[in-house]
């Protein structure tokens, strides 16, 4: 029986990663999980009433991680938790790392007050693995401008998405072992291939 497993996929707007989500799901079904897919925030109702508010309402950066922290609570209580619990592989488009690089590297907000309540929301539980898409910001905004009218995220320039990759290597060095770096300035089946040896090298 194929264990359960809690994957997350990371990466600044225009990555790329939302397009290889499928093709895990698929690979990892081919292995015998059961395979949940869902996004953050969002997942549930509740979450995707909040996602709106998030990406389209003007707040400050602790009002952002409140509102995030509690679409994740809900998102966790009724979908991943029980999901995991039932043996199934969760896969997660964003989770808590994107907190960290948005509101903590994009927002500048207090990293210390993101790590409680990082601890009171979901305690110890974290990823088995996190694929994290790296891109540099000036590619991640040309490939936006080309694919769809952007968020109130995707409307920052530049800076702000260096500050955001920034979190997010910052996340990695914190925990190597669970995050993954994959080249997303390369072709889709060079970063494919990517995925494939990370999976690979933990005999998924």
């Amino acid at each position: 029986m194929t264990p359960a497993r809690f994957v997350t996929f990371e990466g600044i707007d225009g990555a790329g990663k939302s397009t290889h989500i499928d093709a895990v799901a698929q690979r990892l079904r081919q292995g015998g999980a059961t395979v949940l897919c869902t996004r953050e925030p969002g997942g549930t109702p509740l979450a995707e009433t909040l996602r709106e508010l998030v990406l389209h309402s003007t707040m400050d950066a602790l009002t952002e991680a409140l509102l995030v922290f509690a679409a994740r609570r809900d998102h966790l209580q009724q979908v991943i938790v029980p999901a995991l619990a039932r043996g199934e592989t969760v896969l997660c488009d964003r989770f808590t790392d994107a907190t960290f690089a948005y509101q903590g590297g994009g927002r500048g907000f207090d990293a210390a007050v993101l790590a409680q309540l990082e601890s009171w929301v979901h305690g110890d539980l974290q990823p088995d693995l996190t694929i994290w898409f790296d891109l540099p910001a000036v590619t991640a905004a040309e490939r936006r401008a080309a694919a769809r009218a952007p968020d109130r995220f995707e409307q920052q320039g530049v800076a702000f998405f260096d500050r955001v990759r920034g979190g997010y290597e910052a996340r990695m060095k914190a925990a190597p072992q669970r995050i993954v770096r994959i080249d997303a300035a390369l072709d889709r089946e060079a970063v494919w291939q990517q995925i494939v040896s990370a999976l690979e090298s933990r005999q998924w």
